[in-house]
């Protein structure tokens, strides 16, 4: 997807297991703020978002691609100051970074993945990255989607899916290496945003500044 073609007990998980990771993003936005936290399980994922926010390399860029209950997309350097109308998608930085694909990270809504191009290795884009928003499925949606990426769904994650949504036919094909913690009602209004034939905002939602940084302090379960 290179133009890269939360309620109950499952919100209660999702906490926990979010709050174990040790590296938290945000993202200023023109819509407001949106928190995140990186999974130390796609290390090279991580650590390559870490240094590119350490090299201010999003500030300024644009969420160029917004699908409601899909996704939303940004980080294409391309994006910097384009012009009104103007193909976006296919920025990058000059590197891949090798596919990350852990089972247990799936395209629940609020999901922070890789976009990539149809490499067979499902290396990931250096730089641009999207933020599920997705739809609540139904049994015969994960069904289809089980269809599509050749695998089952797993009992936890079915129920994750339709109790809070997501898009399960991207699992298996791309890198999920983090989530949303806050301002999901952030990342709701910019998919929302009017836009073009070509899924980019017709009014410009910038990344203002995205920064990194590692938790001080743990708590253990």
């Amino acid at each position: 997807m290179k133009k890269i073609l939360l309620l109950g007990s499952a919100a209660l998980l999702l906490s926990v297991a979010a709050s174990a990771q040790k590296t938290k993003v945000t993202i200023d936005t023109d819509s407001g703020r949106i928190v995140m936290m990186l999974y130390d399980g796609t290390p090279r994922h991580r650590d390559n978002m870490i240094k590119l926010a350490k090299q201010h390399f999003y500030d300024g860029l644009l969420w160029h691609r917004v699908i409601p209950g899909f996704v939303i997309q940004g980080g294409d350097p391309d994006s910097k100051n384009a012009p009104a109308g103007k193909a976006l998608g296919n920025g990058d930085v000059g590197y891949k970074v090798p596919a990350e694909i852990v089972p247990q990270y799936f395209h629940k809504r609020g999901a922070v993945g890789m976009a990539r191009d149809n490499n067979p290795e499902k290396a990931s884009s250096g730089c641009q990255f999207y933020i599920v928003t997705g739809k609540v499925q139904t049994d015969a949606d994960l069904t289809n989607a089980e269809k599509r990426i050749g695998r089952p769904v797993p009992a936890d994650q079915r129920k994750v899916y339709k109790e809070i949504g997501g898009t399960p036919f991207l699992d298996a094909n791309y890198t999920v290496f983090g989530e949303v913690l806050e301002g999901m009602d952030v990342v709701d209004k910019i998919a929302k945003m009017p836009r073009d034939g070509a899924d980019r905002p017709k009014t410009d939602i910038h990344i203002l500044k995205l920064r990194a940084k590692k938790k001080k302090r743990f708590l253990f379960f």
